[in-house]
């Protein structure tokens, strides 16, 4: 059902503002929950929560003003990301819906193809042997399934029927979590308990160093993040892309991840009152302001708009915080909330973010 109400609602977008629902209502209490999440919202539980997927988000970075007042969106990007969010209108199943080779998989009865590896073996024998997971190309499609084709033809996509069985498979959820927190590390991140919070690991600064300059990586998160929205654990997204932003944008540590954190890893997140917050967060520390391409359309801007829809200049203190790329952002308010009554902080040099309970009628409505 949830499938033929998303075909029915579908509109095929043809610009990249038909993709981008995210400023639509610009007040936390006009949205419903799930308005973006057609056929999976029944399947999530908010505590234990082909190449669309992998395409080429290497687009140029903002840091030369001239360049980047060039810069357009990707439409590309946003039709991709638009199809993900509203569980793929017009989705047809594969010939085999029964099969069930991911649930397989992660069940440790058949190995990952072509390399004939389960995933017992990955889980325990590939963590922290950063060269074989930098190199090896065929296991992340197995790790991260998708409803796309990815370019390991061998991996199978997931139908709806499969991501139910997997969200209520408690040993799959299981190794999946040990997936994640497998990649996590090899990208310098921890994660720290069952709502989804990531900080720092104690390795960040060599892999920080290695991802800033690894750009297939990108790639591998685009999916990672798709992924765990698919099978149960779409609540786990904000805080990852929360610590990617903040470490791209206002610490200097992945300078070069922050187009595709802004054009492809905020808009995985279904629900459009988290993606407000990240944008809003980002908008505040982005150099130069004037070309930030994420924000809402003139019209909506509102008192940040000037005579004839100009963005108002940045401030003198603004530019001030802008000249040190090391800068720590400022601590997060109640409005920097990310959704379902909780907020997230900043806490200390290790980079920690931690959830804190908003008080009652501090969130955005979600069930």
């Amino acid at each position: 059902m949830g499938n033929l109400m998303g075909s029915l609602r579908y509109k095929e977008p043809r610009t990249v503002e038909e993709c981008d629902s995210t400023w639509e209502s610009d007040s936390e209490s006009d949205e419903q929950p799930g308005d973006e999440d057609s056929g999976i919202s029944e399947c999530v539980s908010r505590f234990e929560t082909g190449r669309c997927g992998e395409q080429a988000n290497m687009s140029p970075k903002p840091s030369d003003s001239k360049s980047s007042t060039k810069m357009k969106r990707s439409f590309y990007a946003a039709k991709d990301l638009y199809k993900y969010r509203h569980s793929y209108p017009n989705y047809k199943a594969p010939r085999l819906p029964n099969d069930y080779r991911n649930l397989r998989f992660y069940l440790n009865k058949i190995p990952l193809i072509p390399d004939g590896i389960f995933i017992e073996e990955i889980l325990t024998k590939w963590r922290g042997n950063y060269d074989k997971l930098e190199h090896n190309h065929t296991y992340i499609q197995w790790l991260f399934p998708l409803r796309e084709q990815g370019l390991n033809f061998y991996a199978q996509e997931l139908t709806q029927e499969e991501i139910k069985e997997f969200q209520s498979t408690r040993e799959a959820k299981r190794r999946f979590l040990l997936a994640y927190t497998l990649m996590l590390d090899f990208y310098g991140i921890k994660l720290l308990d069952k709502s989804g919070n990531v900080a720092r690991a104690s390795n960040w600064q060599e892999r920080f160093q290695h991802l800033n300059d690894s750009q297939h990586n990108y790639l591998r998160i685009t999916r990672i993040l798709k992924s765990l929205g698919e099978l149960g654990f779409e609540a786990f997204k904000a805080p990852l892309v929360r610590l990617l932003l903040d470490e791209a944008l206002c610490r200097g540590t992945l300078p070069n991840m922050l187009h595709s954190t802004l054009e492809y890893y905020v808009y995985t997140i279904r629900l459009r009152s988290h993606r407000r917050s990240l944008l809003r967060y980002a908008r505040q520390h982005y150099q130069p302001a004037n070309t930030f391409l994420w924000g809402p359309p003139a019209r909506r801007r509102g008192a940040e708009a000037g005579p004839g829809g100009r963005v108002a200049e940045p401030t003198p203190e603004r530019e001030r915080r802008g000249g040190d790329p090391h800068r720590a952002c400022s601590p997060l308010t109640k409005k920097d909330s990310v959704g379902g009554g909780w907020g997230r902080r900043w806490e200390g040099k290790q980079g920690l973010y931690r959830l804190h309970q908003n008080p009652p009628g501090g969130g955005d409505g979600e069930g």
